[in-house]
């Protein structure tokens, strides 16, 4: 897979990018302006391990377009992130592909860092039919980006999904490809007694099949297996909110774990073990 990472400024300008095979690194020694995107562009769809900041964890997500772009937040979009995070005047960037043997391990399929709003090519994707205020640090994406701390609310590192009180509220995290999902984890977001909590959830699977889960208030993990199955997205929905005084229920955090479906994984590695035959020397 060839894979490029650049810098394009608000007009479309390229102000440095790298290219490589299967891996690359990049390093811009400016500051971000406001309207600069990091851009990733992959020769096919496939798996990546992308680390485009270094104050945030890297991400193994899967591209399923040629290209995806990331707005560098300024302003409330800000908050979200770590206050480290695309500051400064050098930024170290990466991406990878994933290696077979790492397509075949068990993991949180639900953890993509790099999603947001604007996000349609970068996997897994979080979506919600409400997110409180509009406000970053209540959207869909915080549900998904790995930061689990959880006993404050509104800004880095707690963020959290926000339902702006609508019972009606839903979540869903769609994986762009098939995998072979076995458990559900919640993070409630446990600002008590700011916060309230759900005593149920339900979860709708690709599928059609539904499954509901008793919750608890609590700020652990809270953990759920399910009967193995192939899903291509899931969606939080039915969310019944505990008898307290609080109108504030939200998540922090939610891990779908699991594998790469069978055939997903198999096309990957025999991809990978083509491009390793045809680079051995003759």
């Amino acid at each position: 897979m060839e894979l490029t990472l650049k810098i394009v400024d608000a007009d479309g300008f390229v102000r440095a990018s790298s290219t490589g095979r299967d891996e690359t690194f990049l390093v811009y020694r400016q500051d971000y302006r406001e309207g600069d995107c990091v851009v990733v562009e992959a020769s096919e769809p496939g798996h990546l391990f992308l680390a485009l900041d270094s104050a945030i964890h890297p991400g193994f997500v899967y591209i399923k377009e040629s290209a995806y772009s990331l707005a560098v937040p300024f302003g409330d979009k800000r908050k979200s992130y770590s206050p480290n995070a695309f500051k400064g005047d050098i930024h170290r960037l990466s991406a990878r592909s994933a290696r077979p043997d790492e397509l075949t391990q068990r993991r949180n399929l639900a953890l993509n860092p790099w999603d947001d709003h604007a996000n349609r090519a970068l996997f897994p994707h979080a979506r919600a039919n409400v997110e409180t205020r509009g406000e970053a640090v209540f959207a869909a994406r915080n549900a998904i980006d790995g930061e689990k701390a959880n006993d404050n609310h509104g800004f880095w590192p707690y963020t959290s999904w926000g339902i702006n009180r609508d019972p009606e509220a839903a979540l869903t995290v769609e994986f762009g490809r098939p995998v072979r999902i076995d458990e559900i984890v919640f993070y409630l977001r446990a600002d008590f007694p700011h916060d309230s909590w759900w005593e149920e959830a339900s979860v709708t699977f690709s599928n059609g099949r539904t499954s509901s889960f008793p919750l608890v208030k609590s700020g652990t993990a809270q953990r759920f297996s399910i009967e193995p199955c192939t899903v291509e997205w899931v969606e939080l929905h039915g969310l019944i909110k505990a008898e307290d005084g609080s109108p504030f229920p939200a998540l922090t955090q939610i891990e779908i774990w699991g594998t790469e479906a069978l055939g997903v994984a198999a096309v990957a590695a025999e991809d990978q073990a083509g491009h390793a035959a045809l680079s051995l020397p003759l």
